[in-house]
């Protein structure tokens, strides 16, 4: 049995690696992710890691992990910015306000396919003019839904969270974990 990541996000292989899983092989699907007319963000998010599951080329005994993070605003989808005016726009649009970030997980082992979405309430302070600047300026707003990565720099911008720390960085593991095992891939074994 190999576990292959549907992903290419080094985050989710850093929180993979946090409990000692290791993918065998590494295949990001090349999918089409523009929401349908008005797709909610939490439907979207589990439609979009399904696909990716389901996108995948994998043997019948092969597990397959994919999912996909999204940052909502209300029932605004807040996707990967485009370029930093982009994500200047998301990032105004959450200051001082709260937002919902959503991972949804699947895990596909030949035709079943189990599924688990975690929704997470964010708080971003209220942004000044030159704290705005000075993280758009890092570059770290790029490739990230919303245009934030809550374990880089923009950690200073959110003041609390009411949820799954791991599930905003990109992968819940507690569920991503229980979805594995379901799946008969072995978690939590070895050396650890």
């Amino acid at each position: 049995m190999r576990l292959i990541l549907g992903s290419g996000s080094p985050r989710r292989r850093d929180l993979l690696a946090q409990i000692g899983v290791v993918a065998d092989d590494i295949r990001p699907p090349d999918i089409d992710e523009t929401p349908l007319k008005n797709e909610l963000p939490r439907p979207y998010c589990a439609r979009m890691a399904r696909e990716k599951a389901l996108a995948v080329r994998a043997d019948s005994d092969d597990v397959v992990l994919s999912a996909d993070t999204t940052v909502a605003l209300g029932r605004r989808i807040l996707g990967k910015p485009a370029d930093a005016g982009e994500a200047a726009q998301f990032l105004l649009a959450m200051s001082g306000r709260r937002h919902t970030v959503i991972t949804a997980v699947a895990v596909r082992r030949g035709d079943r396919l189990w599924e688990r979405d975690v929704v997470t309430t964010v708080r971003m302070k209220r942004l000044s003019d030159e704290e705005l600047n000075a993280y758009l300026a890092t570059g770290d707003w790029q490739g990230k839904a919303g245009g934030y990565g809550i374990q880089g720099p923009a950690g200073a911008l959110i003041p609390w969270i009411q949820g799954s720390f791991t599930a905003v960085v990109g992968l819940p593991l507690c569920e991503t974990a229980g979805l594995l095992q379901a799946a008969g891939y072995p978690v939590y074994q070895g050396d650890a």
